[in-house]
C-alpha cells in the first residue's frame, strides 16, 4: 500500500483548469513542446506546491512524491528536478506581463469577480546575499537597496506590487520591481494595466499616500480613472486644519468594528467636512491640478491627542525633578540616571 498527501491538490487543479493556466503558459511559452513536460505543466506543479507546501524551491520533486501530484496532474514527480523547473521559470520570466494580465482577466470572466473596485499596493521582500548589479540581467526586476518596508536597510531588496478587488479580495494583477524602484512611480503603470484589464467596465482605484503625487494624479484625470487615497501628510500644512470650523462638519452614520458591541452614545463620533486638494507641477508651465478632499474628525482622535498631551505634560515634570535631583542621594551616578530616563 502506497500513502500520499492529498490535501487541497484537487481544488487546486480545478481552479486551475478552469483558469486555464497551462494553455496560457503554453500559448506564450511554446518551448518545451517536445520534452516530458510542456512549460505549462511544469508551472501548474509549482502553483500546486505554493498552495499546498510553500518552502524554498528546492527538492520540489520529493514533496510532488509525497503528495498525489501524478494522480491528480498526471505528472511524473522524476520530471520535476532543478534543471528543468528552471528552464521552464526562464521561459516565462519575460512573458510575466502578459501572463498576470491573461489570467486575471479569465478570473474575472470565469468567476464573475467584480472589478468596480480595485485595490493596490506595494511590498518589498528583503534578501540575504550580494547579489552584485553587474551579475544581474538589466531586463528583469534588479535585486537593490531601496526603502524596505521592514526596515532592514542593511538587506538588498525586491518589491512587489498587488492588485486585488474589493469582492472577497481576490488578487487579480501582480508586478514585480527593482529593489530601487520608486513606489510613486509605479502606481500609472498599474493603473494602465488595470485599465486594460477591466475592458470597457470602469473601476475604482484605492491606493495607499504614494498615489498622491502630481504625475500620478494628472495620468489618473486624463484617463478619467476615479481613485481614493490618503493625502501625505506633508502636503497638507498645519494653518488648514487651524482654521477648519467643526461646528460646519457633517456627523456621518458610520463607526468602526472596534465600536459594533458598544453603546451608540459610547461610540466615536466622525464628522467629515469637503474642500479642494490643489497641485502644483514641478514646472511653472504645468496646469495647477485640483480634486476632492475630505477631512474627518473622529472624537477619538481628539481625545487620543488630549490623553498624549497629558502624559508629554508629566513626563516633562518628571524629567525636571530629575534634573533637579541629579547627583543627590537617589541619583549619584549616570547609571542610575539612565535609568531612571529609560
Amino acid at each position: 500500500m502506497v500513502e500520499k498527501r492529498l490535501g487541497a491538490l484537487p481544488v487546486a487543479a480545478e481552479f486551475l483548469r478552469r483558469l486555464d493556466g497551462a494553455g496560457t503558459v503554453d500559448e506564450l511559452c511554446p518551448g518545451g513542446v517536445s520534452a516530458h513536460l510542456t512549460h505549462g505543466q511544469v508551472i501548474e506543479a509549482l502553483v500546486a506546491n505554493r498552495l499546498t507546501s510553500p518552502a524554498p524551491l528546492v527538492r520540489v520533486g520529493d514533496w510532488a512524491r509525497t503528495w498525489a501530484v501524478e494522480e491528480v496532474f498526471g505528472t511524473e514527480p522524476d520530471l520535476l528536478n532543478d534543471d528543468r523547473l528552471a528552464r521552464a521559470l526562464d521561459a516565462v520570466a519575460p512573458h510575466l506581463k502578459q501572463l498576470a494580465g491573461t489570467v486575471g482577466a479569465r478570473a474575472i470572466a470565469e468567476f464573475g469577480i467584480d472589478v468596480g473596485r480595485l485595490h493596490w499596493d506595494m511590498t518589498s521582500m528583503s534578501v540575504h546575499g550580494a547579489y552584485p548589479e553587474q551579475d544581474q540581467d538589466d531586463a528583469f526586476p534588479v535585486i537593490g537597496y531601496g526603502h524596505p518596508k521592514d526596515r532592514r536597510v542593511d538587506l538588498k531588496q525586491v518589491q512587489a506590487g498587488l492588485a486585488v478587488s474589493a469582492d472577497g479580495g481576490i488578487p487579480v494583477h501582480a508586478r514585480v520591481f527593482g529593489g530601487g524602484a520608486a513606489e510613486v512611480s509605479q502606481v500609472v503603470g498599474a493603473m494602465k494595466d488595470l485599465r486594460e484589464m477591466a475592458g470597457e467596465q470602469g473601476f475604482l482605484l484605492v491606493a495607499d499616500s504614494k498615489l498622491v503625487s502630481y504625475a500620478n494624479v494628472a495620468a489618473l484625470l486624463e484617463a478619467k480613472v476615479p481613485f481614493i487615497a490618503p493625502v501625505p501628510a506633508a502636503q497638507v500644512k498645519d494653518e488648514v486644519y487651524a482654521a477648519l470650523d467643526l461646528g460646519r462638519a457633517a456627523v456621518v452614520d458610520w463607526a468602526p468594528d472596534r465600536d459594533a458591541g458598544k453603546d451608540p452614545f459610547g461610540r466615536e463620533v466622525y464628522r467629515v467636512l469637503e474642500d479642494v486638494h490643489v497641485l502644483a507641477g514641478p514646472r511653472k508651465r504645468d496646469p495647477v491640478l485640483e480634486v476632492r478632499r475630505i477631512l474627518v474628525h473622529p472624537t477619538g482622535n481628539a481625545k487620543g491627542q488630549a490623553a498624549r498631551g497629558k502624559r508629554l505634560a508629566r513626563a516633562a515634570e518628571d524629567l525636571d525633578k530629575l534634573s533637579r535631583a541629579a547627583g543627590g542621594r537617589y541619583y549619584k551616578n549616570a547609571e542610575k540616571i539612565s535609568a531612571r530616563v529609560g
